[in-house]
């Protein structure tokens, strides 16, 4: 397991728990690198105290044990990455400073991007609400607080992340990066409202080989699922930062639909939880086992 979270002003939160971890095979015998940045579900003590929010109510921006639902990555020689911090404390899926000034007592630095559309929808860095937009804090913050957060943990999530990748990319010649997440179950598509089971967000086919995104979208429809691309999740700061294919460097991400395989209501996993793990380590494996000539020589295939 990795133990990367230096030690601040955050030490009271994580000294029970690691901020994160990585659950590395034996041996990587894969070009993968699979990554759960929002299913973390250890809330600190003082991060309680500091919301307004019952116990299960900030849960509800978090990708209900999307990480277990891929525990068979390190079996297949991949390595799988997980935060334990939960998103409503920190999203790593996000720019390092998207900060909402509203929040803070003090000054934010003058890098820090306050005009994102999901810093206006309280979805920052350090988000400012849950799901269904129910404020976090039962107070403005010490800016100096998310400063913390982002120093102690947000980067060394990201260096962990960057690590994994270019390590990857070394013995491998190319990597892939799977991003792993789930939708709430009300999600609808198209005209007749439609439920997909997963959307697979290639940031509209600039992050990764089309091929990668095809054959996840055939593996899924073929064991049944309803699988759409890009809309209306193309893949957040995380796909769109690492996936640069000319350069052998593949990154999508994979929403889940929570109604497959968790009650969103009693916060507890459907009697189909197994059978999605299964159908889940079924797609590792034919990624996996996918020739490297479709990750690699992407620029000229391209031009």
């Amino acid at each position: 397991m990795w133990r990367g979270t230096k030690r601040m002003y955050v030490e009271p939160d994580f000294t029970e728990i690691e901020a994160f971890q990585v659950e590395m095979p034996e041996r990587q015998t894969a070009p993968f690198v699979f990554n759960s940045p929002h299913s973390g579900r250890y809330y600190p003590d003082r991060f309680l105290r500091m919301s307004c929010l019952s116990a299960d109510a900030i849960r509800r921006s978090e990708d209900y044990h999307v990480d277990q639902l891929f525990t068979a990555a390190a079996r297949y020689g991949a390595p799988l990455m997980t935060a334990n911090f939960p998103r409503a404390y920190l999203d790593v899926n996000r720019e390092p400073y998207e900060l909402d000034p509203k929040m803070f007592v003090g000054n934010l630095p003058s890098y820090a991007n306050f005009r994102s559309m999901r810093v206006a929808g309280g979805l920052g860095t350090m988000p400012r609400v849950v799901a269904e937009g129910q404020a976090i804090y039962n107070s403005r913050v010490p800016v100096d607080e998310a400063i913390s957060r982002i120093e102690n943990l947000y980067k060394p999530y990201h260096a962990t992340l960057r690590s994994l990748l270019a390590n990857t990319h070394r013995q491998f010649g190319y990597s892939v990066l799977i991003d792993c997440h789930s939708m709430p179950s009300t999600v609808r598509i198209g005209h007749d409202g439609t439920r997909p089971d997963f959307i697979i967000g290639d940031r509209f086919g600039t992050s990764a080989s089309q091929f990668l995104t095809e054959t996840i979208h055939s593996v899924l429809t073929d064991i049944g699922y309803n699988v759409t691309t890009n809309k209306p999740y193309a893949g957040g700061f995380i796909t769109e930062h690492y996936g640069r294919p000319s350069r052998g460097l593949h990154a999508v991400q994979i929403e889940i639909n929570r109604g497959l395989y968790f009650d969103e209501r009693l916060l507890r996993p459907k009697p189909g939880f197994d059978d999605l793990v299964f159908d889940l380590s079924q797609l590792i494996g034919e990624l996996v086992a996918l020739p490297g000539e479709y990750f690699t020589g992407f620029s000229q295939a391209a031009e």
